[in-house]
């Protein structure tokens, strides 16, 4: 394909974009078409909201200092490089298109000589079939890429599973508002203002800011998303509103496997007798 070729005609955008069966070769080609002034897009029309939104996915993600995080759909690194600014003891940031991992990489330059910070280490890969082993992470985050994903539930089934028992998934999406003035303006923004302004500052002719607003408008609202978590076995799934409900934010937690409880259960039950007996003995 030409590196100008439009990759989202309007044919295609009339449909929906999620049930194309060429999703996630559009996908990728619309990313590397305007990764160059991805971060410049994300601040100016989300009015500087996009790092005040990452900030409060690394505080839901609960991160401690041995914490191995994993950001899928990393994009450029902004997230990524919270998680390390956080404290977190190892960061994985994959995604599946090149050039957006360049400019991550290239970020990570600048941050990883900074005392005591842990470095990023950067990943080309698919989230519906992440490259690791079970159980690999303490958290595990996705920042405004589920719905690009060809197979969400695929992907969501990935995420469990390389979650440590106990591990929590954290998710920002954009939503349409439950406020209705706020639901109109946004609307109108993003149908109309964004796709032209974002599109003259990438210099874009992928379509790509066509495709977010019709992607966001035919993706699972927030109660649809935390039903599918909840459906691929997270527990304790939640979503808060972000910036009048313009984003959301949702956690879950992968439960602890049945029989790992079972054995919690029954050493316990072990340990219990064992002090009694002690007790019996010593009376």
């Amino acid at each position: 394909m030409a590196k100008d070729a439009t990759v989202w005609t309007p044919d295609a955008l009339a449909r929906d974009p999620h049930a194309d069966a060429e999703k996630a070769r559009k996908v990728q080609a619309m990313f590397a078409a305007i990764a160059r002034s991805y971060d410049l897009n994300n601040r100016v029309h989300s009015f500087f909201q996009d790092q005040r939104w990452r900030r409060a996915a690394v505080r839901a993600a609960g991160i401690g200092p041995g914490s191995r995080v994993l950001d899928c759909a990393c994009g450029t690194g902004d997230l990524s490089e919270a998680f390390a600014d956080a404290g977190a003891a190892e960061v994985t940031g994959l995604d599946f298109t090149p050039q957006m991992l360049d400019i991550a990489r290239h970020k990570a330059t600048r941050t990883s000589a900074r005392p005591g910070r842990a470095g990023v280490r950067y990943v080309q890969g698919d989230a519906m079939a992440l490259p690791f082993e079970d159980g690999s992470f303490d958290a595990v985050s996705i920042a405004f890429g589920i719905r690009n994903v060809a197979q969400p539930e695929r992907a969501i089934a990935e995420f469990r599973r390389v979650l440590r028992p106990g591990g929590r998934l954290v998710v920002l999406e954009f939503a349409d508002p439950a406020n209705p003035v706020i639901r109109w303006l946004g609307g109108a923004y993003t149908r109309h203002v964004m796709p032209l302004t974002a599109t003259l500052i990438a210099r874009d002719t992928s379509g790509a800011y066509r495709y977010l607003p019709r992607s966001v408008s035919t993706f699972a609202q927030p109660d649809d998303l935390s039903r599918m978590l909840a459906a691929a076995g997270f527990a304790g799934c939640s979503w808060m509103p972000l910036s009048m409900g313009i984003c959301a934010l949702h956690r879950a937690e992968r439960p602890a496997d049945p029989d790992t409880l079972g054995a919690a259960r029954t050493d316990a039950r072990a340990g219990t007798a064992r002090a009694q007996a002690g007790s019996r003995k010593d009376g």
